[in-house]
């Protein structure tokens, strides 16, 4: 059985559940933005319904915080 996007990029805890059932939906498609963020569209498989977020790339965005960032030399 093929993975999906689901099973290879996110935890259990970045899936959001569904707004109308509270399942856990489904991640369907990312689509990268311009200012260095992502566009995900989540699917319930239960009632199909379809919530979209806008979240940074964490790869690219200057918003999200680094451990190697806040880690300083011994004195």
């Amino acid at each position: 059985m093929p993975l999906s996007l689901t099973d290879v990029l996110l935890s259990p805890i970045e899936r959001p559940p569904c707004m109308r059932c509270r399942t856990r939906m489904n991640l369907a498609s990312i689509v990268p933005r311009f200012d260095h963020s992502e566009k995900r569209t989540f699917e319930c498989p239960k009632c199909h319904f379809i919530e979209t977020v806008v979240v940074p790339d964490p790869i690219r965005s200057e918003e999200v915080n680094r451990p190697a960032d806040t880690v300083k030399p011994p004195e």
